[in-house]
């Protein structure tokens, strides 16, 4: 089991590590121009964002699953997030996620920093003590608060599950969580 864990974990952070690092070069010149030129733009500009334009964050999520949540901008529209973690329904020992994220910026128009609904798709491992482990995917749908002036946002989503292995299940996950951008 303990290889199993590790073969999950591997396999849903290296997408993250391997953007996190820089190792994309033109995404990451992409989204400095991209930012740069919406930081000269109006303050009005769905994709002006002062002070959290950084490219990864990392923080908390509590709900199901409860446990560490990474984020990564891939462009303006675009990320992917995952966690690694723990859930509390029908004894799992550990829980992981990997999903890419659309972003809607103008749903939602609020006066001080910007809240976008996304949603998105990704795989999802659990793995549970006393019976077989679950493979399925996710479809998240959520809201995150972006504020102006911190390098913080709060999120909030719910996702349906289809879990494909070993059997064909349904399963719904919800969380709160924030997240510090680096």
């Amino acid at each position: 089991m303990k290889k199993t864990l590790i073969a999950a974990t591997l396999v849903t952070l290296t997408p993250l590590c391997v953007l996190a690092d820089g190792s994309s070069t033109s995404t990451q010149t992409d989204m400095t121009t991209t930012n740069t030129a919406s930081m000269a733009s109006t303050a009005t500009s769905p994709y002006y964002q002062p002070a959290w334009n950084k490219r990864f964050g990392i923080g908390a999520i509590f709900g199901e699953p409860t446990g560490v949540s990474g984020k990564v901008w891939l462009n303006d529209m675009m990320a992917i997030d995952g966690v690694v973690g723990w859930g509390f329904y029908e004894e799992t020992e550990f829980y992981t996620h990997a999903d890419v994220l659309w972003h809607l910026w103008d749903v939602f128009p609020v006066t001080k920093g910007r809240l976008p609904l996304y949603f998105g798709v990704g795989p999802r491992l659990k793995v549970r003590e006393h019976e077989d482990d679950r493979f399925g995917i996710r479809f998240p749908v959520g809201v995150s608060y972006m504020f102006d002036n911190v390098p913080v946002d709060i999120f909030f989503e719910v996702a349906p599950i289809l879990d494909v292995a070993p059997r064909t299940h349904g399963a719904f996950t919800a969380g709160i969580g924030v997240r510090y951008w680096f």
